[in-house]
């Protein structure tokens, strides 16, 4: 559906992720990007505090929570 690109940033243990991941395959079906910051010193420093991370377009869209209905809006805005 999207055609921004979404990506998920995740880390394994995260309580909030596997929602997170549930709201955005709900609004965007398999078309985003899971990447894991675990280990990744770089992304584990720019990520791990605000886990999960959704970011639309290299731009950071969602912390902690995505909001699907909001995260659909905001694709279809772009998408128009």
């Amino acid at each position: 559906m999207p055609r921004s690109r979404v990506t998920v940033f995740v880390a394994r243990g995260c309580h909030l992720c596997g929602p997170a991941l549930e709201a955005v395959r709900a609004a965007c079906g398999d078309a985003f990007t899971v990447v894991d910051v675990t280990g990744v010193p770089d992304l584990e420093q720019r990520y791990r505090e605000r886990l999960p991370v959704v970011e639309v377009d290299g731009e950071a869209a969602f912390t902690y929570v995505v909001d699907e209905d909001a995260l659909r809006a905001r694709l279809e805005r772009i998408a128009s």
